[in-house]
C-alpha cells in the first residue's frame, strides 16, 4: 500500500494540525502511527478519540531539550489518565495538577509526588488535605484566605513549600474567556494593587510555609513569546521589592503555560525552542539589570503537547440542506467538545476512508445535542456527496475536549485509544448507561 506524508511541518511557525505519522492513504483513509483510523471507527465505534503516543512523547522531549535547565511541569487539566502519568513520568516531566482527584490520580501511579504542583483559585480542604498527605513539591497560593487556612493543616515541626499567583497585568490569549494574567478577574494576587506583597508578609509570618518563589499564568493560545519576556520582567522587578523589603531572594519563577498549538492549517504555533530562547533571555536580562541571581525557571504546556497529538472521530448521522447551508450532524457534540460553544474554537474536519471525485462546499457540523449552539465546526470544506455513515475526523483534539466532557443528553463520555508503531489499546473506555444507572441512587 502507497502512503504518502499528510503536510509538511514547518517547525518554527506553521505547523501542520494532524500528528507527524500522520499519512494519506488509499481509499480516502488517513494512518496515524500506521494504524488506519477508519479501522478505529470500527473497531472502538464513535465518538472516539485517538492519541499518537510518540506525537505525546516527542513534545513533551522538545520543551526538555528547550530549556534542559528548566524544570518542565505538565499541565495535566488538558487530558489526563492513567497512561498520560506514566509517559510524564518516563519522559521527566513534572505534573501541574488542580484537584485532589488529579492527584490522586497521579500518585496511583507512583508519580513522584515531589515534582507535582498544586493550583487552583478555590481550592477545597480535600484538596489541600490530599497535597500534604501525599507531599505535593509545591503549592500555589491563589487567594490570601488560603495562607493561614494551608499553614493550619500543615503538620507541627513539617513546612510546605509555596508559591504565590501574581498578576502582572498583562493581556495574552486567544479570547476574553481564556485571558488570565490580567486585573480584575478570578485568579491569582495583584501586583499593581498591593495584594500580592501583602500575601508575601502574610506567608512570612507563618513558620510551616515556606514561599520559594512567584507564579503566574497569563493565558491560552498565546502564539507569541513577546507577552512571556514582559512578564518575566515583571516578575524579576516585584522580586526586587520583595529582596528589599523582606531581605529574602525567591529562587524560583514559574511563568505558567498558555502555549498556542495549531488548529487550523496556516495557524501560529512557535516551537518550544522559540519561546524558550526568548523567555531565557528577557530573564537573564532582567535579573542582571536588578543584580538578582537567575531564579530557576518552570514552565507549564499542556494544550502544546497534548492537542496536536489528538484526533476526534464522529460517524456522520444526518445531512440536512437548509436555507442555503449544508449542515452534517454527527454522533458527537458539545458533550464532548464545549470549546466551540464556550470561547468559538475552530476545528479542521476531513472525511475518512472513502474517496470520491465529488467537488468540496463549504458545510457546517453540528453536534446531536439540545442547543443550537452545538456547533463544532463552521464553514469547513467537505466533498459535496458527504452522507450518513460517513466517518469525520478532528485533528487538534487531544486537550480540553475529554477532560472537559460532560453528561449532557446521557450520550456517554468517549473513549480515548492510544496509537504507537502501528498498534492500538484501549486507555479509557467509553461511558455506559450503566454507569450512569449506578449513581442515581434515588427512589
Amino acid at each position: 500500500m502507497t502512503t504518502e506524508p499528510l503536510l509538511v511541518v514547518n517547525e518554527l511557525s506553521t505547523p501542520s494540525v494532524w500528528p507527524a505519522s500522520a499519512v494519506s492513504a488509499p481509499g480516502g483513509d488517513l494512518l496515524v502511527a500506521g494504524v488506519s483510523l477508519l479501522e478505529l471507527a470500527e473497531r472502538f465505534g464513535t465518538p472516539a478519540y485517538v492519541l499518537d503516543e510518540g506525537e505525546v512523547r516527542s513534545r513533551a522531549r522538545a520543551w526538555l531539550r528547550a530549556l534542559p535547565e528548566a524544570e518542565i511541569v505538565y499541565a495535566a487539566k488538558a487530558f489526563l489518565c492513567r497512561a498520560v502519568v506514566d509517559w510524564m513520568e518516563q519522559e521527566g516531566l513534572g505534573l501541574d495538577v488542580c484537584s485532589a482527584g488529579e492527584l490522586e490520580l497521579a500518585a496511583t501511579r507512583g508519580f513522584p509526588t515531589e515534582r507535582i504542583v498544586l493550583h487552583g483559585n478555590a481550592k477545597s480542604p480535600r484538596d489541600l488535605r490530599t497535597a500534604l498527605r501525599l507531599g505535593v513539591g509545591r503549592i500555589v497560593i491563589d487567594a490570601d484566605c488560603e495562607i493561614a487556612r494551608l499553614a493550619a493543616q500543615v503538620p507541627a515541626h513539617d513546612s510546605q513549600q509555596v508559591m504565590i499567583r501574581v498578576l502582572p497585568g498583562i493581556e495574552a490569549g486567544a479570547h476574553p474567556k481564556i485571558r488570565t494574567g490580567t486585573e480584575g478577574q478570578k485568579f491569582g494576587l495583584s501586583i499593581a494593587n498591593g495584594d500580592a506583597e501583602d500575601a508575601v508578609a502574610r506567608i512570612m509570618g507563618q513558620p510551616q510555609l515556606e514561599l520559594v518563589g512567584l507564579h503566574c499564568h497569563l493565558g491560552s493560545q498565546i502564539v507569541s513569546p513577546e507577552p512571556y519576556e514582559r512578564a518575566a520582567r515583571e516578575l524579576v522587578s516585584f522580586l526586587v521589592r520583595i529582596r528589599d523589603r523582606f531581605g529574602v531572594v525567591l529562587p524560583e519563577l514559574d511563568l505558567g503555560g498558555g502555549f498556542a498549538a495549531a488548529y487550523l492549517p496556516g495557524d501560529e504555533a512557535p516551537a518550544p525552542a522559540v519561546y524558550a530562547r526568548r523567555i531565557r533571555r528577557a530573564l537573564i536580562g532582567a535579573c542582571a539589570e536588578a543584580g538578582l541571581p537567575v531564579p530557576r525557571l518552570t514552565l507549564e504546556p499542556g494544550r502544546s503537547i497534548m492537542a496536536p497529538a489528538g484526533i476526534a472521530l464522529y460517524r456522520v448521522l444526518a445531512v440536512k440542506r437548509t436555507g442555503g447551508r449544508v449542515f452534517v450532524a454527527v454522533d458527537g457534540g458539545m458533550s464532548d467538545n464545549p470549546r466551540p460553544a464556550l470561547y468559538g474554537a475552530r476545528y479542521t474536519v476531513r472525511r475518512v476512508g472513502r474517496a470520491s471525485a465529488a467537488p468540496m462546499r463549504a458545510a457546517t457540523v453540528v453536534g446531536r445535542h439540545c442547543e443550537a449552539g452545538d456547533v463544532l465546526a463552521d464553514g469547513v470544506e467537505l466533498p459535496d456527496d458527504i452522507r450518513p455513515g460517513d466517518v469525520l475526523a478532528v485533528p487538534a483534539s487531544g486537550a480540553y475536549h475529554v477532560s472537559m466532557a460532560s453528561g449532557y443528553n446521557m450520550t456517554g463520555r468517549p473513549p480515548v485509544v492510544a496509537v504507537a508503531e502501528g498498534r492500538s489499546r484501549l486507555l479509557v473506555r467509553r461511558e455506559t448507561f450503566d454507569d450512569q444507572w449506578r449513581r442515581d441512587v434515588g427512589l
